[in-house]
């Protein structure tokens, strides 16, 4: 692999003009079709399969007047004050108006009226599914009930679950990486071309996504997953060859052996860090889940456009940027010929690599300990959908959702809906009176309302109204005995649903997978650093890190995001369950950019032992040359991962600050302490490989020996860059 990519950086960096022109191009086409063939994004969350989506699918076809979007307005009276219905009947009437709207129910008829008076819920049915309400639409269901200036009119409902959009917080983790960036190179240059060439993978991955999404369902937060990860894994590569390149010059070779040895050497560590993010994440399909399975494949495919810049793209622009990707005071010295040793600079990464060396014990104890304490809020993890009670202050349907509470309680904010289906009229009438009475006397049902009949009176609605709100345990517990229930009710197939119990469905799913996915996650890190560092204990050190990573970071976030601490560091309004598919999702991506800097530093530590070094020595020269750059990708990461935090969003801000806090705990307590100490201690044991595993293994060469051996530095000192 080494060679072909030092041939590849080679041709790149001579071709430069070519390679340019060649991304411009397709950066053009991919434009064209995403302006062409964008699609909207969808925010449904559901698996095919379930019981909520099975009475889904059978209200399209029987009752497809009810299969249609939902909204509520909540009017309230002044308190101490009573609605009457001439009083509410201009909100219903303007309701009724809106374009795509079916039916407005008067809450007067249908006794959707508080005990004391003073609330109203009008339901509103939409003719279309909430992913085909149009801005348009929203905009006039929101303006419903203007005329009416001396009732309190809030509108909420699932048609007003607001869409993620990037927006300028994004910007922030940009500025904190370009800082990094120059404070780590030196240079504006180096640093300003780094950024560009993550932000032409970025570009061009998006531009691929929205060219995809007329015939892909894409879930509204895939494209800001695949933006954030391509943003943050795109700086890293780009860094990482970068900073290789640089020390190949400072060694007194020119540009385009500099850029070749760079894409071998580091290249390869590139193109196997990103495997490893684009196999975990495609890995994802393993859960079942099509939403999921979207999301990953979008975020997978940015991180291959980003590892393909980096070997291609990156060495062209760095042909154009010639000296200039030195530090000023660099470029003017005597570059020591590519033949005389170089004396490495004894910097902080020499002398934390050597206190690791001698405090590899109690910094062991301590980290492990440390990371298993702030695992401890694990075992109180609970995970479900968002839902309105979770959204930020002063959005319409927090409000609508803290209004209904307030008037009727949390349960009307998450209803249940029975679908009651039998082969004819009168079983349907029979199921339908059997169900409602079950249903009735079940503990956590409040209410049971008046079936809803399709045409053929061969389908029934019950809307059920339990006690507590959509996201409570509670909850959970009352739909499976409603299930339970109900299931041996003769004549008629019974099935729940509502946005409450597909929630319920979609997480029970998630977390059946999540062991599953796991083991996969686990047992694919050790064969692939098994195969790249020719050893059994590097892999096991690993995978057990990643154990470590994991549990600390679910750790924090729980605390966090779930059980409410700190909540005013992250600006969130209410703590609540974690988003059902974060942990699975945190997993696929914190397993790949943990074997990021597992690959970037453990690396060096191989390069250094198959070229003769000592196990001591290897481990403190590999933290000791890319600790520095460890760190930077680190930092960099974090940043653009924390600049979703300030998202009002909850989804996107709990998965940019997990994402955040797993890199740091990853980085900086894991790779850069933990391993080089748990090296120290195995020491010439930490590269043991049978020799019948040896013999099987193919030699993948990420270290670059064969490309040393097969093509040895020009031994006469030459100019910095060809032009």
């Amino acid at each position: 692999m080494a060679i072909l990519l030092y041939r590849l950086g080679r041709l790149s960096f001579r071709r430069r003009g070519r390679v340019l022109a060649l991304w411009l191009l397709l950066l053009a086409l991919l434009g064209g079709g995403a302006a062409a063939f964008s699609g909207p994004t969808t925010s449904k969350f559901s698996i095919p399969g379930t019981e909520s989506q099975k009475a889904l699918d059978s209200l399209a076809r029987e009752f497809p007047q009810a299969g249609g979007a939902t909204g509520t307005i909540v009017v309230a009276a002044p308190e101490g004050g009573k609605l009457t219905p001439s009083a509410v009947a201009p909100v219903t009437a303007e309701a009724a108006e809106v374009p795509g709207v079916l039916a407005a129910v008067d809450p007067f008829a249908s006794k959707a009226v508080s005990q004391d008076g003073r609330y109203a819920l009008v339901q509103v049915q939409f003719e279309s599914g909430a992913d085909g309400i149009t801005d348009a639409q929203r905009e006039a269901f929101t303006e419903a009930g203007s005329s009416v200036t001396d009732l309190r009119v809030e509108h909420g409902g699932e048609i007003m679950r607001g869409v993620p959009e990037v927006g300028s917080t994004e910007i922030i983790g940009v500025a904190v990486a370009a800082l990094v960036l120059v404070l780590t190179f030196g240079s504006l240059v180096a640093a300003g071309m780094t950024l560009l060439n993550a932000l032409v993978g970025v570009a061009a991955g998006m531009a691929g996504l929205f060219a995809l999404s007329s015939t892909v369902e894409l879930t509204s937060t895939a494209p800001i997953l695949a933006l954030m990860l391509g943003l943050a894994v795109g700086i890293d590569y780009a860094l990482f060859i970068t900073s290789r390149y640089r020390h190949y010059l400072s060694e007194g070779m020119d540009g385009e052996e500099a850029a070749g040895r760079a894409a071998g050497t580091a290249g390869s560590a590139v193109v196997f860090a990103g495997a490893t993010v684009v196999i975990a994440l495609a890995g994802l399909t393993v859960a079942g889940v099509p939403f999921l399975t979207v999301m990953g494949l979008a975020a997978a495919a940015t991180v291959a456009l980003a590892v393909l810049v980096s070997l291609t793209l990156l060495p062209a622009v760095l042909g154009f940027a010639g000296k200039r990707v030195l530090p000023r005071k660099q470029r003017t010295k005597d570059r020591t010929p590519a033949s005389a040793p170089v004396k490495a600079e004894e910097g902080f990464g020499f002398r934390w690599g050597r206190t690791l060396a001698r405090l590899r014990v109690p910094v062991l104890v301590l980290g492990v300990v440390g990371l298993g304490a702030l695992a401890l809020p694990v075992q109180d993890m609970r995970l479900a959908l968002p839902d309105a009670s979770t959204e930020a202050v002063g959005t319409p349907n927090r409000e609508a959702y803290d209004l209904t509470t307030e008037g009727f309680g949390e349960g009307f904010n998450g209803r249940l809906v029975a679908v009651v289906s039998g082969g004819t009229a009168q079983a349907t009438g029979t199921a339908v009176k059997e169900t409602a009475a079950l249903i009735t006397e079940t503990d956590g049902v409040l209410a049971v309302a008046a079936p809803q009949m399709n045409e053929k009176g061969t389908t029934a609605l019950l809307a059920v109204i339990p006690e507590t709100g959509p996201t409570a345990a509670a909850t959970e517990d009352t739909v499976n005995e409603i299930r339970d229930r109900v299931k041996d009710v003769k004549g008629a197939s019974i099935a729940l649903t509502g946005a409450t119990a597909v929630g319920i469905d979609v997480s029970e799913k998630l977390a059946a997978a999540l062991p599953v996915y796991l083991l996969l996650v686990v047992g694919l890190s050790v064969l692939l650093l098994m195969l790249v560092f020719r050893s059994i204990l590097v892999p096991l050190k690993a995978a057990l890190g990643f154990l470590l990573t994991i549990g600390a970071t679910f750790g924090i976030t729980v605390a966090i995001f779930q059980e409410g601490h700190l909540t005013d560091l992250v600006g969130l309004d209410t703590p609540g369950p974690l988003v059902s598919f974060l942990p699975i999702l945190l997993i696929g991506i914190l397993f790949g950019l943990a074997m990021d800097y597992e690959v970037f530093l453990v690396s060096r530590m191989r390069e250094d032992f198959v070229h003769g070094a000592d196990a001591r020595e290897s481990v403190i020269s590999g933290v000791g040359h890319n600790g520095r750059v460890v760190t930077a990708a680190a930092v960099i990461m974090t940043a653009v991962f924390g600049g979703f935090v300030f998202m009002p969003d909850p989804i996107i801000k709990s998965i940019g600050f997990a994402l955040a806090i797993g890199v740091l705990i990853d980085a900086f307590v894991v790779r850069m302490a933990l391993v080089p100490a748990v090296m120290h201690l195995l020491g010439r044991a930490a590269w043991w490989l049978p020799r019948p595993v040896d013999r099987v293994l193919p030699d993948l060469d990420i270290e670059g020996e064969r490309l040393q051996r097969e093509i040895p530095v020009q031994q006469q000192a030459s100019e910095l860059v060809k032009t």
